[in-house]
């Protein structure tokens, strides 16, 4: 995790006595070697997680009813719950992540919605992890949501100075802050010098290690299931080990450690505690979109920096990665939700399906009031993938093929791929911008199945072949007793011919949220990949009368809209759509 932002601070001036050293010695030799017993993968036949990122608890509590538990979602991850730095008249989303006080007070809603959230997932047989920020508090002095005030290392009824890294100066760096050379030279400076200006935790002192476990102790008795920690390569093992040996029960835990090649921190290092998150993963897919998919055949463990199966969380996109360009967003469009659809298909990992917001600005606030508080995630504003029908499809396929393997693989080209899971379910995946018709072997018994993402059915001979037409940008997948779930939204494919000046861009707005309600500055970008015919999917509501127009928005700001009358059309109730237009 190297995201957060703060001001540029200067610690207090504190000298370093002899005292102090024999104290940090002694603390050191105090450690545990032993590391606590490895977290299983979340149990039952349901491991898909939903990632809502800065969703507020109410919203987690309708999703789950509505959307999540229908659907087959095994788990949601949500937000860091404890009270939290609150900026004037700003409120980037990565206040969340600077903790002021371990109350549940936050932007995204208090104790009681908290709990009664927990309480709603559960009912839908959805388990609920929280994001844990247990390695630093904030970089700066000021109030929280809470109400509680407070300065950088002194925060009333929880921490003060000497709870911190600086104070014990366990730090190898004069200005205390890990700077980029440490992370492939010194596990000591990443794991007790500050990151980007946060005060770190000294978690090798009992207090501090026993305070953390409090707070998720506290968690688990609102019935939280389990963690997802952050920033845990800033932590060593062994004072992580300590902590987790003092929380109850058994959570599942899974690791934010960010793969480097060559770096003094690995995520192999924690596997033993829990499983870790790879970012590898979602690195490659990026890579293989955006190139050649028929190179994903031994997509896994043996590809560099990847984790093992067993212990791997896996994911496209997370709200890091997508505002570093490293991987895959929303923004990507089609592709983007391919590589969900893939991730879902194929044997490796716990997957998760992110959602967040859409943003420009990449400090943005997640929509909310103007004290910052997150209002509700309807998806307008939101990005909502875990809607998507295709999506949802895939997670009926997902829990039906947990166990097999990949077989039956095809590569007809660098843009289609295709492969079964076990004799359980197949899918074929077309990247490119054209149709592709095929005969594939599909490994399932011979009879008609639903298409999981798109409409439509697939027969497959006595043989097990079926011959398929995938269309471009789209997947088909199908399972032995599946039916596709309901629609509630269609995967729209907009084409517009279009002659463009130097500087213009090209984009869609409609009169529904998801095309920006009529306002230019929310339209939906077109990709001008396959010039002169500008493209981008979006997915609309199922079953609803949308207009539409194009607009060139010019280099200098301005904004050119085509001729009268709108454009419209009524999105099917299942499958997709398509509008092939030319510029007016």
């Amino acid at each position: 995790m190297r995201s957060y932002k703060s001001p540029p601070l200067t610690p207090p001036a504190r000298p370093v006595t002899l005292a102090a050293v024999l104290t940090l010695l002694l603390a050191l030799l105090a450690v545990p070697l032993t590391a606590a017993p490895a977290q299983a993968a979340p149990p039952g036949s349901k491991d898909v997680i939903a990632n809502l990122f800065t969703w507020n608890w109410d919203s987690v509590s309708a999703e789950c009813t509505n959307v999540l538990g229908p659907a087959g979602y095994g788990g949601v991850q949500v937000s860091p719950p404890q009270d939290s730095l609150k900026r004037s008249g700003v409120h980037s989303w990565w206040e969340l992540y600077q903790p002021a006080a371990y109350d549940i007070a936050g932007r995204l809603g208090n104790r009681a919605r908290f709990q009664a959230m927990v309480q709603a997932c559960h009912a839908a047989g959805v388990k609920v992890y929280a994001d844990a920020v247990i390695n630093h508090m904030t970089g700066q002095g000021a109030t929280s949501y809470g109400g509680k005030s407070f300065t950088k290392y002194t925060y009333p009824g929880t921490y003060s100075s000497p709870d911190f890294h600086y104070y014990p100066a366990a730090c190898g760096n004069s200005d205390n802050t890990i700077h980029d050379a440490d992370y492939a030279g010194s596990a000591n400076n990443v794991q007790r010098c500050e990151l980007v200006g946060l005060a770190d935790l000294d978690t090798g002192a009992s207090y501090v290690r026993s305070r953390i476990a409090a707070y998720l102790n506290d968690l688990i008795s609102l019935g939280v299931d389990g963690f997802r920690v952050d920033a845990v390569k800033h932590m060593s093992p062994a004072d992580l080990s300590a902590i987790y040996g003092q929380v109850t029960g058994s959570p599942y835990i899974f690791q934010e450690v960010i793969y480097g090649a060559g770096e003094a921190v690995q995520p192999s290092q924690y596997t033993g505690l829990g499983d870790v998150m790879d970012f590898q993963y979602g690195r490659y897919l990026k890579q293989k979109f955006e190139g050649n998919i028929s190179e994903l055949q031994t997509f896994g463990a043996s590809w560099g920096g990847m984790q093992p199966s067993a212990k791997a969380v896996t994911f496209v996109t997370n709200h890091d990665t997508e505002r570093n360009g490293s991987t895959l967003t929303y923004k990507s469009g089609a592709t983007y939700t391919l590589a969900n659809i893939f991730q879902l298909a194929w044997n490796h990992g716990t997957p998760q399906i992110y959602d967040g917001f859409t943003f420009t600005d990449n400090d943005a606030s997640p929509p909310s009031d103007g004290n910052g508080y997150v209002t509700a995630a309807n998806c307008s504003g939101w990005t909502c993938l875990h809607r998507d029908s295709a999506i949802n499809g895939m997670v009926g396929f997902r829990n039906a093929v947990r166990g097999t393997s990949v077989a039956n693989w095809s590569a007809p080209s660098s843009s289609v791929i295709a492969f079964s899971r076990g004799s359980t379910g197949w899918v074929a995946i077309n990247n490119g911008t054209g149709s592709h018709t095929g005969a594939f072997s599909t490994g399932l018994a011979a009879g008609t199945y639903a298409n999981l993402t798109g409409g439509g059915t697939v027969t497959v001979n006595s043989g097990g072949t079926a011959t398929v037409t995938v269309p471009p940008k789209a997947a088909v997948a199908i399972r032995v007793g599946g039916t596709p779930p309901p629609s509630t939204s269609i995967a729209t494919s907009f084409n517009a011919d279009v002659t463009t000046s130097w500087g213009q861009n090209v984009f869609v707005v409609g009169n529904v949220p998801e095309l920006g309600s009529w306002a230019p500055a929310s339209a939906v970008p077109l990709s001008s990949a396959t010039y002169p015919i500008w493209r981008a999917t979006v997915n609309l509501p199922a079953g609803t009368a949308i207009q539409y127009k194009y607009i060139k928005k010019n280099s200098d700001g301005s904004v050119t809209w085509e001729s009268d009358p709108n454009r419209a059309f009524t999105t099917p109730s299942t499958g997709t759509a398509t509008r092939n237009d030319t510029w007016r």
